[in-house]
């Protein structure tokens, strides 16, 4: 069991759910270490006094607001709990929305709560409801010296907090240079747009997140053990010289050919299947008969 990051309750009307918060995601970010050039030796990160330029040892760090430069008020972690006690052990339920209404640039990092002990049964509860009304609920928490809005969501048997990026944290889509809203604006035909549907038709399929995986990490870790193999450890590749200049970019895009291009393509995929089906079919058919 992984250790709880958070503990606290969730505050559902004038109901308190003792719960207990852990991370919903596991890191498999390729870590790569920072390596002086000239020995191969590791960098590392060193904490130092700006004023002496001296180190300084974690258990003489503390934390301070600066108020104007140079000028600090020192917040210890008492400090920041007393500032809102309710807050930094509450994930209070502001209200109930449908799931489809927060757009998915909202959503930041899973969670999974888990219910501490005496609070199974209002936990099912609340999971339930959530489950039967297809709503989630919106809520604040404190965290790490921020608070964060949030969205509760039921996912199978767990009750998953998403921490919600606030309104003024996205940006609005007004500032970009997007196309046109109108198929017409966008000089899109009704042929191009249909050809796309049945393509996307064609390439459906039901979710199976466990088909797809980091390609990239592996193929770099395959490079580290041929390096290994290779007693290539302390060799630097340099980058290869271009072999020719790039083909000029054109703005004219024939979109149908790609489309019929791209349907061929998946047409002539699922083809094999076919072949291979028919035989079975035909003596099916014969012990039918």
């Amino acid at each position: 069991m992984a250790r709880a990051l958070w503990k606290g309750a969730i505050s559902f009307g004038l109901v308190h759910i003792p719960v207990e918060l852990i991370s919903a995601s596991l890191d498999h970010e390729l870590e790569l270490s920072m390596l002086d050039k000239r020995d191969f030796a590791p960098v590392g990160y060193k904490r130092y006094n700006k004023r002496t330029g001296k180190e300084v040892a974690w258990d003489n760090i503390i934390k301070g607001y600066e108020y104007k430069t140079d000028e600090y008020v020192v917040l210890s972690d008492e400090d920041l709990k007393r500032a809102n006690v309710k807050a930094t052990q509450t994930i209070d339920i502001l209200t109930f929305v449908d799931a489809s209404e927060v757009p998915l640039t909202f959503y930041e990092h899973p969670y999974y709560l888990l219910p501490a002990k005496g609070g199974e049964k209002v936990y099912a509860l609340l999971r339930e409801t959530l489950r039967k009304a297809g709503k989630v609920g919106v809520a604040t928490m404190v965290m790490r010296t921020k608070q964060h809005l949030c969205a509760l969501v039921c996912i199978g048997d767990a009750i998953v907090l998403n921490t919600l990026r606030y309104a003024d944290e996205i940006r609005a889509t007004d500032e970009l240079d997007l196309p046109g809203s109108t198929l017409k604006a966008a000089g899109i035909s009704d042929k191009e747009l249909k050809m796309a549907l049945s393509l996307v038709e064609g390439m459906s399929e039901a979710w199976q997140p466990q088909q797809y995986h980091d390609s990239y990490r592996e193929d770099v870790l395959a490079l580290v053990k041929k390096k290994i193999k290779a007693k290539q450890t302390k060799t630097i590749t340099a980058p290869e010289a271009d072999s020719e200049e790039p083909a000029p970019a054109s703005n004219v895009i024939d979109l149908v050919a790609l489309l019929q291009q791209s349907l061929g393509k998946k047409a002539a995929k699922s083809k094999p299947a076919a072949r291979k089906a028919a035989p079975k079919t035909a003596s099916s058919r014969r012990k039918t008969g």
